[in-house]
């Protein structure tokens, strides 16, 4: 019974506990097991950092080229819309362009026909120049310029004076027409009394020279703005020209210079060229340039709007169909130069102020002539031409002329 309650026997003990040695082996694989779970799931973690990593910064990256992208596309659109704008205003441009071209064409045409008319009409009035010669009117000679000489019946050893000088005579006159397409003519109408003394002696003189230009015009110092209307009428409807100049019968001129002075500025359509000025308004009675009219410029005092002087200017061909289109209701001043220049106001013309056409006498042309830059025109303005012209335009061209074959060298 002691020995019962005293101690068990060990194959019991050792047939219900288990081995020291499984624990251990247990323990250890437990360990490894952990160990193995563990770093797995570290490396797992790891690898999914670092995958959002590399998503965010593709995402950044992809945030960032989008912009571009964007502006690339933005930026080419923009450049499409402005081409295409460009394009537009490039046709609209053209389209203006022709639009203004054929503007000007009809415009053009529209004035030769009612230049056509006018001279029709002077042909039924009678005019000497367009009855003698109605076909040349009807097939118009193309010209460079016209120069006509206002002239008188007084005037013939001006005229002569003028011939021995700085005008071309007989074959050379008609040689400078064909070859350099310049007309020059002594401008007159007729007497008071046709068929007179007066009007017969220059018939002689146009049998002579034929070098006269016949108006349909009464003759008259007072009539000079109604002659320069009907000059330049009658010029435009003869002769198909560039330019129509008005010169007096007292005035040195150098063809040459005048022919490159016309010459910088033939492809202007509308055109007024001389010496600009605005001289007083004369409203006291007996003066010379006495202004009846000087009520129409204002106030006492006033002063003229700028036009060319008289002794010589020149127009354009338009300027010129439009004085000949225009002529029955254009006004006529007691000044000649002053009824030019407010024929254009209100047109869109380009006056064109030269001083080389109002050059002085000697000395002061012949200094030009010295340095190089011959005067297109030379006169006194103390006399508002040259003073005694009849006796000094001879020395006149002998100091400051360009030289008779100068013409001939010069290239317009």
């Amino acid at each position: 019974m002691g020995l019962m309650l005293g101690s068990r026997p060990q194959h019991k003990a050792a047939g219900n506990g288990v081995s020291t040695r499984w624990v251990s082996l247990f323990c250890i694989a437990s360990f490894c097991l952990g160990f193995v779970v563990i770093n797995r799931l570290w490396t797992t973690q790891d690898e999914v950092k670092m995958n959002q990593e590399a998503l965010s910064v593709a995402d950044q990256e992809s945030g960032e080229l989008q912009p571009a992208v964007k502006c690339e596309k933005k930026s080419s659109h923009t450049s499409n819309i402005l081409l295409g704008a460009e394009d537009i205003l490039s046709q609209v441009s053209q389209t203006h362009d022709v639009i203004m071209t054929l503007d000007k064409t009809i415009s053009s045409l529209e004035m030769q026909l009612a230049s056509a008319r006018s001279a029709k009409a002077d042909n039924e009035e009678g005019s000497p120049e367009v009855t003698k010669h109605g076909i040349e009117m009807n097939e118009r000679q193309k010209v460079f310029f016209v120069m006509g000489i206002i002239t008188a019946f007084s005037s013939r050893k001006r005229r002569d004076s003028i011939r021995d000088t700085w005008m071309p005579k007989g074959d050379v006159l008609r040689k400078l027409e064909k070859e350099k397409g310049i007309i020059i003519r002594f401008v007159i109408g007729h007497s008071a009394t046709p068929g007179g003394v007066l009007d017969r002696a220059i018939d002689a003189e146009v049998r002579q020279h034929k070098d006269f230009l016949r108006l349909n015009h009464v003759e008259g110092y007072h009539e000079l703005s109604s002659k320069t209307q009907i000059y330049f009428s009658t010029a435009a409807a003869k002769w198909d020209a560039d330019f129509y100049i008005k010169v007096d019968d007292d005035v040195h001129v150098n063809l040459g210079m005048v022919g490159s002075t016309l010459a910088r500025h033939r492809s202007k359509s509308h055109v007024y060229i001389g010496c600009m000025k605005s001289g007083p308004v004369l409203a006291q009675k007996g003066v010379k340039y006495h202004e009846p009219e000087f009520w129409k410029f204002g106030e006492e005092g006033n002063k003229y709007f700028r036009h060319a002087t008289g002794q010589i200017y020149a127009i354009s061909k338009d300027l010129a169909t439009y004085i000949s289109v225009n002529r029955n209701i254009l006004h006529n001043y007691a000044n000649e130069d002053v009824s030019l220049g407010s024929w254009f106001i209100g047109l869109d013309v380009e006056h064109i102020d030269d001083r080389s056409l109002c050059c002085g006498t000697p000395p002061d042309c012949e200094w030009k002539v010295q340095a190089g830059n011959a005067c297109a025109a030379s006169f006194d303005w103390s006399c508002s031409g040259v003073c005694k012209s009849v006796e000094r335009m001879e020395e006149v061209h002998q100091r400051c002329g360009e030289g008779d074959e100068a013409i001939w060298h010069t290239s317009f």
